[in-house]
């Protein structure tokens, strides 16, 4: 009988410790998901950059085309998949765009999290060999403590789709490092894996970065030529054709915000300025440490256990082939991706917002770590000792990263997150929140309440009909308006023009009818095509003076009509200088309508006008285009 009992346990056994690191990583996955969930709905916001993007969806459902202003083909959203998958989900619910993108984003921010971990999960080829092994979260303890990782799931932005991208790919390369070359169903996967990598820059431009290694990673391993040729059709059709369509429709090379932004530009010195913005506030160093170790730990433990005689056999050559699809060589790859990403956000300078550039280059190195195993070997002896110091010091990480989650997870962010400061940098949130006094600003209505965008509601109902530019004044309650002429030229239309940073919140409390545009020119390419200031706030280093618009929009030039702080001989000299041969190209290229010739010419102009630059300064552009001077309006 005790025999009997005692065969019975040990097959028990062997069952619970086989069973042990999937029934850990299902908990581990559980417990982080809802843990983000319950942190991204208690800081649910939309923000007013991630209304800019509904703008676009609203033409979209106008029949409008994808644009911004109406009559204007300007690709104002970075993000073309963003744009493209909120106006889906929008057309089949008919519902509200504004909980329309809340709810995408946070199923996609809280689902990217198991995803990932779950790729980290078949990364580690636990199989129940390597004794009693659970599994807990360290890299996702790091992202999901972090108070801008909880703003920006729900923030309208394309963070939450471009960190659920991050984790389907690596679930999709991880698989295939994994998978036999010869099994069925291989190549689907492979096309599948070829298909995700190469939506990257359609997700975000700068992500090509990242879909691009793991595309060469794959293409460089062992596959027949036939094959070869189908992944690269497979990944590159679709990105290709947007770019096809995008040259023609839109003529640039880059999404206008990438223009707006010179995102080729460097501010190395305001960038180290945005990294200690992000790391200085939640001691980010520390659970990074923690990590960077915590994966050697990982590697090295792991590297014991691998039986490597069967690779002894084979040439140098087909080891290397061997060895680039493998797990090691996959998350080679993604590091050396996550650190170019944070380079070229340092390079860039960052951004105004609190961490939210950095977000991502984060997720990309914490991949690796997401979980982590804590293994004891499944019988002691003196070959053990290693295994047993990897396991407390695994504990130790845990625990680490536990508590400093704990307590960043409370963290008020950056000191003076409100103001916007010399760095210019600011807590969006909480931001707009003690403006605006609604606890979770979503929809447009909850941002009425920020100064002067009730007032500009008011005077669009007032001057609509009338058409000219409004502009805001220093009273939050008051708009200057100057009119069109009351007899306008042929071909003309009537049109209101509100000219405000803001972007969002004006757009999405205006209707289509009216224009909207803005200084930075995200919307408005006369400003986004000006040269970048080296001073000035970070994501707002271009301003146009509003005398430009005065004169773009034909509104009245002089006095008293023209508000008294703006210059009458600075909208002479701007309408003048918008008469300028290579600017008319670049304004026939958004306004002239779209036919088979334009769709060409665009497509052709379309390198020259990527890095075309307009001098902001109506006199020096007059003297860049070698155009008159007009004499000024009083004879000074």
């Amino acid at each position: 009988m005790t025999s009997d009992r005692s065969s019975h346990a040990v097959p028990r056994v062997s069952r619970i410790r086989a069973g042990l690191p999937a029934t850990t990583f299902a908990i581990s996955a559980l417990v982080v998901g809802i843990l983000f969930a319950g942190g991204a709905w208690q800081r649910r916001w939309i923000a007013d950059d991630g209304l800019i993007v509904l703008r676009t969806v609203r033409n979209l459902l106008a029949g409008n085309g994808p644009v911004f202003n109406k009559g204007e083909r300007v690709e104002a959203n970075t993000s073309t998949v963003w744009t493209y998958l909120i106006w889906f989900w929008t057309w089949i619910t008919d519902a509200e765009p504004e909980y329309v993108v809340l709810w995408i984003a946070l199923v996609l921010s809280v689902t990217a999290l198991p995803l990932a971990m779950y790729g980290t999960y078949r990364m580690l080829g636990l199989h129940g060999r390597d004794g009693w092994t659970i599994l807990v979260p360290l890299g996702a303890l790091v992202y999901i403590a972090l108070p801008p990782a909880r703003d920006f799931a729900t923030s309208g932005l394309e963070v939450s789709l471009c960190i659920f991208w991050i984790a389907l790919l690596w679930c999709q390369v991880i698989s295939w490092s994994r998978r036999d070359p010869d099994r069925s169903g291989g190549t689907t996967s492979l096309l599948l894996l070829g298909f995700t990598a190469g939506l990257s820059p359609l997700i975000r431009p700068e992500l090509a970065l990242l879909g691009g290694l793991v595309l060469l990673l794959v293409f460089a391993t062992h596959m027949s030529w036939r094959l070869r040729v189908v992944f690269v059709v497979v990944a590159a059709i679709t990105p290709v054709a947007y770019q096809i369509f995008r040259m023609g429709y839109y003529g640039l090379l880059v999404p206008n915000t990438a223009v707006a932004k010179d995102a080729s530009g460097s501010k190395w010195k305001q960038g180290f300025t945005y990294l200690g913005n992000m790391f200085s506030p939640y001691i980010l160093l520390l659970p990074l440490l923690v990590a960077a170790v915590a994966a050697l730990l990982t590697w090295y433990l792991r590297r014991r256990a691998v039986d490597r005689v069967a690779l002894a056999s084979i040439g140098r050559v087909e080891r290397f082939r061997h060895g680039l699809r493998s797990p090691g060589a996959v998350v080679v790859v993604i590091v050396i991706a996550g650190f170019i990403e944070s380079a070229y956000w340092i390079r860039q300078g960052g951004d105004f917002m609190h961490a939210r550039v950095l977000l991502v280059p984060l997720f990309i190195l914490m991949l690796p770590v997401m979980i982590i195993p804590i293994a004891l070997p499944s019988a002691l002896g003196r070959a053990s000792a290693v295994p047993i110091v990897g396991a407390v010091l695994s504990t130790a990480f845990f625990v680490t990263t536990v508590v400093w989650a704990v307590a960043t997870s409370h963290s008020p962010g950056m000191n003076n997150g409100t103001d916007i400061g010399r760095s210019g940098i600011v807590d969006e949130r909480r931001y707009y929140i003690q403006n605006i006094g609604v606890e979770h600003p979503i929809t447009a209505e909850d941002y009425l309440n920020y100064p002067r965008i009730r007032a500009m509601v008011d005077a669009i109902n007032e001057h609509s009909a009338q058409g000219g530019v409004l502009l805001p004044s220093a009273n939050y309650d008051e708009w200057y308006f100057d009119p069109q002429p009351d007899v306008l030229p042929r071909g003309v239309p009537r049109q209101l023009t509100v000219y405000y940073l803001n972007l969002g919140m004006t757009s999405m409390n205006s209707s289509l009818d009216v224009r909207v545009i803005d200084q930075v020119g995200l919307a408005f390419p006369i400003a986004s095509h000006t040269e970048r200031l080296p001073d000035a706030r970070i994501g707002h280093d271009k301003d146009l003076d509003s005398e430009w618009v005065i004169a773009e929009a034909g509104a009245v030039p002089f006095p008293p009509l023209l508000p008294g702080y703006l210059d009458p001989d600075w909208v002479r000299q701007s309408r003048e200088a918008l008469t300028c041969k290579p600017t008319q190209d670049l304004i026939a290229s958004f306004e002239a309508p779209m036919s088979f010739s334009r769709f060409r010419n665009n497509i052709r102009q379309s390198f020259a006008f990527n890095s075309y630059r307009i001098n902001r300064v109506p006199l020096y552009e007059l003297q860049r285009c070698k155009l008159p001077i007009p004499p000024p309006v009083f004879g000074r």
